[in-house]
């Protein structure tokens, strides 16, 4: 009776204002092109690697430390940034980075060419892109827990997160084309340019919950409502910083995050210089391989969203939220030694595909269990969990092209898939069913 009576409220939602569709998902897919506008940025580097290298006279080794400026400053200012999107709401966030993204970038492009200081001014301002980054996913994870039901967290994850798989397809043949026809630094500001626009669209369309937005019908509003925790009045409670650290749900989705990132920037650090290097082939059609990993993260991310609420809705939360990634992570191992041993380089990037692909079925169980446990501490979460995970991809970033160097590619991608298998193992640990703070305690500041 109660299935029956959710259907009816969920169809009342289709007819509104001509869009079919809830306020909620038109907000998600606005969050889905913030997260692939990230992703361009950060994919863009990579792509101009050849050129920046070139220009300002440094090798593969340096250049992994340029990736990983970025991502210390990401990692270092997570939580942080967690705070900042608690206390300002993932509407001013999310549009805050919009203008970050539009000066940084757009400085970046603007380096004087062959500058003594070229290198070191690189460093800092990808330092400083991070730092303004990270405020990305805890924005929009707060966002998802005000605005989601519980059962469709994982689809709207999935959709969000679906915006990586597609800022990293679109990524390599535009900025190629870019970078073949007006060089690298037009392309950067390409990037700046698409990153504030999109920061104040979402500033004028989007709000911090359903009650403030006044397109919102009274039916999607209930629905979301009935299955939120309350949030709480205008002094929000403290931080339970005990509890998140002492967590045992906490302290394996940081070490498995951290194996995830490892081998998500293998992908966005290295592939394209991969694809070049051990399997010789040239810069179009090294981009054209380096595309197909990042079509199946975008596959991958959409269907674990959906499966993830699924299996929960039929086998149980924590089957849904841990079995699903334990699983995705095994297949990833599997998919990446397999891909790292073949001779043929279409061979090689479909192979390497399927672990991307594998790896991405997880991405939406990290965010959604963070909202199943942590309530309207969900930002906060969601900056500790992705530091723990950047610091896995500065670490790869730089250790990669050391362990390629030595010992060969293939040993760089089995260390990867080592930490694929530790990934899943502590998938087995995680409870989504326990709380950080309990809906009748309260917590004194």
């Amino acid at each position: 009776m109660e299935r029956s009576s959710e259907s009816t409220v969920i169809a009342s939602e289709a007819n509104r204002g001509g869009s079919g569709l809830p306020i909620r998902y038109l907000l998600v897919f606005c969050v889905f092109v913030l997260s692939a506008l990230a992703y361009v940025d950060r994919t863009n580097l990579s792509i101009a690697s050849i050129s920046i290298e070139s220009e300002f006279g440094i090798n593969k080794v340096i250049f992994g430390h340029v990736l990983s400026a970025f991502l210390i400053g990401y990692a270092a200012f997570q939580i942080p940034a967690g705070l900042f999107a608690r206390r300002m709401g993932p509407r001013l966030s999310l549009a805050l980075l919009g203008a970050w993204w539009g000066v940084f970038i757009f400085l970046i492009a603007c380096i004087p060419y062959k500058a003594t200081a070229a290198l070191t001014i690189l460093l800092a301002l990808r330092f400083i892109l991070g730092m303004g980054e990270a405020v990305m996913y805890p924005a929009a994870t707060q966002f998802v827990e005000r605005w989601f039901p519980a059962r469709e967290r994982g689809r709207a994850n999935g959709i969000v997160f679906a915006g990586v798989g597609l800022g990293s397809t679109i990524t390599p043949p535009l900025v190629t084309w870019i970078i073949a026809h007006h060089g690298w630094r037009a392309s950067f500001v390409f990037s700046a340019i698409a990153g504030a626009v999109g920061g104040l669209i979402w500033y004028l369309v989007a709000r911090d919950t359903p009650e403030q937005h006044n397109s919102v019908s009274a039916a999607e509003r209930d629905l979301i409502l009935r299955e939120r925790r309350a949030v709480g009045g205008t002094k929000k409670p403290p931080v339970p910083w005990a509890r998140i650290f002492s967590s045992r749900s906490v302290q394996a989705m940081l070490v498995s995050y951290f194996a995830y990132l490892y081998i998500v920037w293998i992908f966005f650090g290295w592939m394209y210089t991969y694809m070049a290097e051990a399997h010789g082939v040239n810069l179009k059609a090294s981009a054209l391989y380096t595309m197909l990993p990042f079509i199946a993260m975008t596959i991958g991310c959409l269907t674990g969203g959906t499966v993830c609420d699924w299996i929960a809705a039929r086998f149980g939360l924590r089957m849904g939220r841990c079995g699903l990634p334990a699983l995705a992570f095994v297949l990833t191992a599997i998919f990446l030694l397999a891909g790292s041993y073949v001779h043929s380089p279409l061979a090689a990037a479909v192979l390497l595909a399927g672990g991307g692909g594998s790896l991405y079925l997880s991405q939406s169980s990290y965010w959604a269990v963070c909202a199943d446990i942590a309530g309207e501490n969900t930002s906060v979460l969601a900056g500790v969990i992705n530091m723990g995970g950047q610091i896995g991809g500065a670490v790869t970033t730089s250790l990669t092209p050391l362990i390629a160097a030595r010992f060969g590619w293939e040993a760089a991608f089995g260390t990867a898939a080592a930490l694929g298998l530790i990934g899943a193992g502590t998938w087995l640990l995680v409870d989504p069913k326990c709380p950080l703070v309990p809906e009748n305690e309260t917590l004194i500041a």
